[in-house]
């Protein structure tokens, strides 16, 4: 007995010896809870949770395959990467299907979103290139850079996909900041999008882009129509008190109240049947999870590794803080998903395959004196 005990530990050991088991322990954490308030916001679909376990196994098995590849072998394929992950991404606008535009591909079994991939081969793509140049990046490296961003950005906008364009923007800007960009730089960016935000505002955005601005700045002013998300989120927010009404007692989920209750407002559910006891210990799990993102970038040995690491860490922030100010009320309502609680497959896939990438840079860094 104790030899097949001892041959199932070694097992075990080299099969895991690649995942960084804080990290992968608070994202289990983050899925079983994630599960239970889906099948509470599904109306109890038992198929809807399975489906997304499913998704959470697939997006598992691929962050277990990447954090078996050296990061050196990660930075040799990153060119290539990107260049594939363009690839959809421009067939999209031409074959794609959505309810405000060409977002997904029908694969038959199941529905792609292109556009989820840049949100892992983008970053890989610039910290490539920032490894490859002199730091602090110089300005002709800011502007390659800016290119490598913007490509990919402005073909997710043409989609339109403004949410996801921000998200896979903020990755590739992140690690330009970790590159050591001065923060005036940033500033400056965003004076320009200030400066043509008019011109966006009558020729770029969509019937229902300018409503959702409009609606963030007054959500009063239409509550039954264009207010509505908002106004019975913040319900759902406040119903749930300290410690919410109990699992599958939530009123604004089950009575229809609360639209799009299994994707972007799923925290809104959350915040209802479990109160400011369930926020604080899923926040508490994310703050978890980007700090370790974090801790290790800041181990890591060399510069692409670094800059990946926590450019992945700091875009995993965002997802957290603009879907939660959305279903607050604090951000205009975008369509980001909350991470490994918001219903969607291709997202919970990326998500995963990245933090993937972070468990490689944390197993195969150099070890002191070698």
């Amino acid at each position: 007995m104790s030899v097949i005990l001892r041959w199932l530990f070694d097992l075990v050991q080299r099969f895991t010896r690649t995942l960084d088991l804080p990290l992968l322990a608070a994202l289990l954490a983050l899925m079983a809870i994630g599960l239970p308030v889906l099948y509470s916001a599904a109306d109890n679909s038992m198929r809807m949770m399975l489906a997304q376990g499913a998704r959470f196994g697939v997006g598992l098995a691929a962050m277990w395959a990447l954090s078996r590849l050296p990061p050196t072998q990660l930075r040799n394929w990153t060119p290539a990467v990107f260049a594939v992950s363009l690839v959809p991404l421009v067939a999209v606008l031409f074959v794609g299907d959505g309810k405000h535009g060409n977002h997904w591909i029908d694969l038959g079994v199941f529905y792609f979103q292109p556009a989820e991939l840049l949100k892992l081969s983008l970053p890989m793509m610039v910290a490539w290139y920032l490894n490859r140049e002199p730091l602090p990046p110089r300005v002709s490296t800011v502007v390659i850079a800016g290119l490598i961003i913007g490509l990919p950005t402005l073909l997710i906008l043409k989609q339109p996909d403004f949410g996801t364009g921000m998200l896979v923007a903020a990755s590739g800007a992140f690690a330009l900041y970790l590159a050591g960009l001065p923060w005036w730089w940033f500033g400056a960016a965003a004076g320009g999008v200030a400066a043509i935000a008019p011109v966006a505002w009558f020729w770029l955005l969509r019937p229902y882009q300018k409503d959702r601005i409009l609606t963030f700045l007054d959500p009063e002013s239409d509550p039954l129509g264009t207010g509505w998300n908002i106004i019975q989120s913040k319900i759902a927010i406040g119903g749930g008190g300290f410690s919410g009404k109990g699992w599958g007692e939530g009123t604004q989920a089950h009575l229809n109240y609360l639209p799009e209750h299994t994707t972007d407002f799923i925290f809104a559910v959350l915040a209802e049947e479990f109160g400011w006891v369930g926020v604080v210990v899923v926040l508490a799990l994310y703050l978890f999870v980007i700090g370790r993102c974090l801790w290790i970038a800041s181990e890591a040995r060399d510069g692409y590794s670094r800059l990946l690491a926590g450019a992945l860490g700091l875009a995993f922030c965002v997802y957290v803080i603009v879907n939660g100010g959305m279903i607050s009320g604090l951000l205009p309502v975008v369509g980001v998903p909350m991470p490994l609680l918001s219903y969607g497959g291709t997202s919970a896939v990326s998500l995963l395959a990245g933090l993937g990438v972070v468990m490689a840079v944390r197993a195969h860094r150099p070890v002191h004196g070698r």
